[in-house]
C-alpha cells in the first residue's frame, strides 16, 4: 500500500468519476484505475462498486477513504515542515477568499506578495464562507480570508487581519445625499420608506447589512420586497439606476473618497456616506484549520497583508 494509490482513491472519492479524478492527479484513467485495483488487492476487500451511474464507494472503502485523508494529511504535514524549514512561505499555498472581498483585496494583495514572498505559489478560489469553511475542514483549502466570526468553523485558528466600515451608497439626489455622515435614526428611515438592495442568502454581508440596518427579514415578505443579487457589482449598477440603496464595504468603492461625494465608476453615478452606527463595519481575518501544520507561515501572510493595505480599512495589530 503506497501514498500514491490512496491519492487516487480520495481523488476518485471527491470527484465520482474516473476520468475526472485521473486529471485532478495528473495521470490516465488506466493508470489510476490500476493502482486502485491494486489497493483493493493488497487490502483484500472492494473499495469502490463500479456501476453504470459511476463508481460509488463500498461501506469499508467509505471508513478507507476517511483514515486515508488523515494519513495523507500527516504525510502532507512532513513535506510542509522540510519545506517551511527551508524556506517560509515558499511552494503551493491554497486560498479561499469570499467573493464580497476578492475583487477588491486582491489586485493590491497579490502583487505584494510576489513581492514579499516570490517562491510562493498561490491558488486562488472564491466562494461563499460556509463552503470555504467545508473546503478548509475536508483539507482541500489551506487557508482563507473570511469575515469574523467564522461562525461556521468555531474552532479554527485565525488572525484578525483589519476592520473594514460600511458605507451608504445611494443615487446622487436621493434625500440622504445631502447628509455629510449617515447615523442611526437615518439607517432607520430606510426601513419605512426605501428599498434596501442585499445579495442573495448565504453572503455574510447580507446578513452583516441587515444587521447595521436593523431589519430583519420576515417569512412571506410581500412582492417588491429587498432585491436579491448575486455580486455586489450588480447592486452598485442598481442603486445607479435608482432602484434603491445599499451598504458598500469600503474596499468595493474602487477608490472613491472616504467622504462626502458622488463619484462615477465606469459611469454608475453613486454617493457614498460614512455610517456612524453599530456594526456598520466588519473585520476581515484569516483562518485554517488548527492541525495545519504551517501555521507559522500564515501568520507571516497575515504580517504581510497588513503591511499591504489599501487605504479606507484599518489594521488590527495585537488581537489575534
Amino acid at each position: 500500500m503506497t501514498l500514491r494509490e490512496l491519492r487516487y482513491l480520495v481523488a476518485l472519492a471527491d470527484h465520482g468519476h474516473f476520468g475526472r479524478a485521473a486529471r485532478a492527479c495528473h495521470v490516465s484513467q488506466p493508470t489510476l484505475s490500476t493502482q486502485v485495483r491494486k489497493l483493493e488487492a493488497f487490502l483484500g476487500v472492494a473499495l469502490v462498486e463500479r456501476t453504470a451511474r459511476g463508481p460509488q464507494l463500498t461501506p469499508v472503502g467509505a471508513r478507507v477513504v476517511a483514515r486515508a485523508r488523515q494519513a495523507l494529511a500527516e504525510a502532507d504535514a512532513i513535506v510542509a515542515l522540510a519545506q517551511q524549514a527551508a524556506a517560509p512561505l515558499s511552494g503551493p499555498l491554497s486560498l479561499g477568499v469570499i467573493p464580497t472581498l476578492g475583487p477588491y483585496l486582491l489586485p493590491w494583495l497579490v502583487p505584494a506578495l510576489r513581492r514579499a514572498w516570490p517562491a510562493l505559489q498561490l491558488a486562488v478560489h472564491e466562494d461563499l464562507t460556509a463552503r470555504l469553511a467545508e473546503r478548509l475542514a475536508d483539507h482541500h483549502l489551506d487557508a482563507a480570508l473570511v469575515a469574523l466570526p467564522l461562525d461556521e468553523m468555531p474552532d479554527a485558528g485565525v488572525e484578525p487581519l483589519f476592520d473594514e466600515p460600511f458605507f451608504l451608497a445611494m443615487p446622487p439626489d436621493h434625500r440622504l445625499a445631502r447628509l455629510a455622515r449617515v447615523r442611526e435614526a437615518d439607517l432607520d428611515s430606510l426601513r419605512a420608506d426605501d428599498r434596501l438592495l442585499l445579495l442573495a442568502e448565504g453572503h455574510c454581508l447580507r446578513d452583516q447589512a441587515l444587521a447595521a440596518c436593523r431589519r430583519v427579514e420576515a417569512p412571506g415578505m410581500p412582492e417588491g420586497g429587498d432585491f436579491r443579487a448575486a455580486s455586489l457589482e450588480t447592486i452598485r449598477q442598481m442603486v445607479a439606476a435608482g432602484m434603491g440603496c445599499t451598504l458598500l464595504p469600503a474596499l468595493a468603492l474602487g477608490g472613491a473618497p472616504c467622504g462626502p461625494a458622488a463619484y462615477e465608476e465606469r459611469g454608475a453615478a453613486l454617493a457614498t456616506r460614512p455610517i456612524e452606527a453599530a456594526g456598520a463595519s466588519r473585520r476581515i481575518g484569516l483562518a485554517w484549520r488548527r492541525s495545519y501544520p504551517r501555521a507559522d507561515d500564515l501568520r507571516r501572510l497575515a504580517e504581510t497583508i497588513r503591511a499591504a493595505l489599501p487605504r479606507g480599512v484599518t489594521a488590527v495589530v495585537g488581537d489575534s
